[in-house]
C-alpha cells in the first residue's frame, strides 16, 4: 500500500476514535472540519475540474435540508438523507442543461440567481402554508451525527479521487482548457458536464440534510445561506489544485484559522479572516498546494 493510503487510513481511525476519546467540543470541531470537507470536495469535482465555478452549492445544502425536514415524521433518517441526495441530482440534471451553456461569470452569477430563487420559492410556499419553520424532535445525538458527516466527508474525498484518476476526470481538464477542442477530440462535452454537475450535486445535500439533524431547526433563509457557497469558493481557492488534496488543504487551514481567531479575536475576526484571503489572491494564487509543490521544488534543487 501506498505511504498516501496508510496515512489516510489512519487519520481515519483517528477521527472515528475521536468521539470516545475527546470532548464534546472537540467532536464538534471535528463535525464542521468534516462537513466543509465534503462540501469543498463535491463542488470541486464540478468547479476544479471543469473550471466552472458554482456560487449556487447553498441550493444543494438547503434542497437536502428541507426533503430531510419533510420527510422527518413520515421516513427513518437512514432514507430521507439518501432521497435528499437522490433530489439534488434530480434538481441538477434538470438545470443543468441549461445552466451549463453560459461560461465564466454569467455561470457564476446564473447559479447564484437559482439558488436564491429556489430559497423564495420555498419560503414563499412555507408563508402560503402557514409555517414560518420547523422544529425537529427526538433528533440523533451529536456522535451519530459526527459519524455520518465523517462518512460524507470520507465519500467526497474518494469520489474526488476517483474521478480525478478516470477518463472521465480527464476529460472534464480537457473542457476546461478548450471545450471546442474537446469536441474535436470526441469527448461528449453537454454530457460531461451535466454528469459532472449531478455528481458535484448529491453530498452537499446530504451534507445539508444531516446538519439539519444537529440544528433540530429548519428556516429556509437559514439553510440557503449564500455564505455557505462563499465558504466553499474561499477554501477550494486556498487550498489550490484540481485533486482531492487542495480541498483538504484550505478546509484544515480555514477552518481551524476561524476558530482560532473566533475563540481570541471575536471582535476583529472577519477582518483578520478577509485579509488573509488577501493575501492569499495577491500572493498565492495557486492555492497551498502550489506553494507546497513550489517548496517542495526548492528543497530538491539545493539537496541536488
Amino acid at each position: 500500500m501506498k505511504p498516501g493510503v496508510i496515512g489516510a487510513l489512519i487519520a481515519i481511525a483517528l477521527l472515528a476514535a475521536l468521539p470516545r476519546l475527546g470532548s464534546d467540543y472537540a467532536t464538534g470541531i471535528a463535525l464542521n472540519v468534516a462537513m466543509w470537507i465534503a462540501l469543498v470536495e463535491s463542488w470541486s469535482v464540478l468547479s476544479a475540474m471543469t473550471g466552472y465555478i458554482s456560487l449556487g452549492h447553498a441550493a444543494f445544502y438547503g434542497l437536502g435540508a428541507y426533503v430531510v425536514v419533510l420527510g422527518w415524521d413520515h421516513l427513518p433518517l437512514y432514507a430521507s438523507i439518501p432521497l435528499a441526495g437522490a433530489a439534488s441530482a434530480l434538481f441538477a440534471m434538470l438545470i443543468g442543461t441549461p445552466v451549463l451553456r453560459v461560461r465564466g461569470p454569467y455561470f457564476v452569477v446564473l447559479t447564484f440567481g437559482i439558488s436564491e430563487l429556489l430559497k423564495f420559492s420555498i419560503l414563499a410556499h412555507e408563508t402560503a402554508s402557514g409555517v414560518a419553520s420547523r422544529i425537529l424532535f427526538n433528533g440523533p445525538d451529536l456522535n451519530t451525527i459526527y459519524y455520518l458527516m465523517l462518512f460524507l466527508a470520507v465519500a467526497a474525498t474518494l469520489l474526488m479521487v476517483v474521478v480525478d484518476r478516470s477518463r472521465f476526470g480527464h476529460g472534464l481538464r480537457a473542457i476546461r482548457e478548450s471545450e471546442e477542442a474537446a469536441e474535436t477530440v470526441g469527448i461528449p462535452v453537454a454530457r460531461f458536464k451535466v454528469i459532472a454537475f449531478m455528481l458535484s450535486a448529491v453530498i452537499p445535500a446530504m451534507v445539508g440534510g444531516v446538519m439539519a439533524t444537529r440544528s433540530t431547526y429548519f428556516e429556509a433563509s437559514q439553510v440557503f445561506d449564500p455564505m455557505v457557497s462563499v465558504t466553499i469558493i474561499a477554501m477550494a481557492m486556498i487550498g489550490g489544485g484540481d485533486d482531492a488534496k487542495g480541498p483538504l488543504l484550505g478546509v484544515l487551514f480555514l477552518s481551524l484559522l476561524s476558530e482560532l481567531l473566533w475563540a481570541n479575536a471575536p471582535q476583529i475576526y472577519m477582518i483578520i479572516l478577509g485579509a488573509v484571503l488577501i493575501v492569499f489572491v495577491l500572493l498565492l494564487p495557486g492555492g497551498m498546494q502550489a506553494w507546497l509543490a513550489q517548496r517542495r521544488r526548492g528543497t530538491g534543487r539545493a539537496a541536488a
